[in-house]
């Protein structure tokens, strides 16, 4: 039990390093880019002495520098700043849209795995089979889509031509299906080879041999033997896919105009408003580091092979 809270404590020290690492790299982008985020949301008109007022007051006079470590001193308080264009808190805008955002990623994180590991499973025990050609082919076409052709393709389809679904916006739990979808089918194919590779790999381990010369079942064989050892580095990948489903759903969340987090961090990014971009960034940088954390504990109590040195 001592080496876990070791282990844990070190890991938690080396995230807290990758997430100070995250919030230099993302101001610095941010103050690299070009215009100036105040005239952005004032009007033409507006006299240089204005200007500079309105500077001062968001601390945009003072030098990069100390700019950095204001704003990492708010945060370390839990003030993740207050937003240039609508004068309200980040922390209150991300509270908002995050209830969003985790409904969408977990909608495309369920179906992509239902998907995908049975998909697998299939497409290995079949392997050079029609069904493994088959779905190595679809999904090689849905991992090489953008998401937003793939979401403007079902958008045209059935909310369009068929009517079927809403077309964009929250209008309850139906206009969730063509965000999750669009969202997880390209992951879907990613998660599908990972299985379809772990499992030809679990196949040709001498226990599995060992296991069929018993006269054990082959549904047995491949749930309780194939199935549990291949499933270890999906595991991993299902806690690593939270945080990069969230920062990859910006894209879908414009097109579908979903009220998430994506939506919120491409409207920051348009009008450099600098306190929410850095502040969606790095929520996106925690829930990486602990995800990463997380998903190596859960590999270490299914295999106990894997130890924590």
């Amino acid at each position: 039990m001592n080496d876990i809270i070791k282990y844990i404590v070190k890991r938690l020290l080396s995230g807290v390093l990758v997430v100070l690492c995250v919030t230099v790299i993302i101001f610095a982008i941010m103050q690299a880019m070009p215009g100036d985020p105040v005239e952005m949301v004032t009007d033409v008109r507006v006299a240089p002495e204005k200007l500079a007022e309105i500077k001062a007051q968001w601390g945009l006079d003072k030098p990069p520098v100390l700019q950095y470590f204001y704003w990492l001193g708010n945060i370390l308080q839990g003030n993740l700043g207050t937003s240039i264009s609508t004068s309200q808190s980040v922390g209150y805008l991300i509270q908002q849209r995050l209830p969003y955002t985790l409904m969408l990623t977990g909608a495309a994180l369920a179906l992509e795995y239902l998907l995908a590991i049975p998909l697998g499973l299939l497409a290995a025990v079949r392997k050079n089979g029609v069904a493994d050609k088959l779905l190595t082919v679809v999904t090689i076409v849905l991992w090489s889509m953008p998401g937003f052709w793939l979401g403007v393709l079902f958008m045209l389809v059935f909310s369009i031509q068929l009517n079927l679904l809403p077309i964009s916006g929250y209008q309850g739990l139906i206009s969730l299906i063509l965000p999750a979808i669009t969202l997880a089918l390209p992951n879907m194919a990613q998660i599908f080879r990972l299985t379809r590779s772990e499992v030809l790999d679990v196949l040709d381990e001498k226990y599995v041999v060992t296991a069929y010369a018993k006269g054990i079942s082959k549904g047995k064989i491949l749930v309780r033997h194939v199935l549990r050892n291949a499933l270890i580095p999906v595991t991993i990948t299902f806690f690593l896919s939270l945080p990069w489903l969230i920062g990859g759903s910006v894209v879908v969340e414009k097109v579908f105009a979903w009220p998430g987090m994506g939506q919120l961090l491409w409207t920051a990014i348009s009008k450099q408003d600098f306190p929410i971009v850095q502040g969606v960034v790095l929520i996106i940088a925690i829930l990486t580091v602990v995800c990463n954390l997380i998903g190596d504990l859960i590999a270490g109590i299914l295999d106990p092979r894997i130890r924590l040195e």
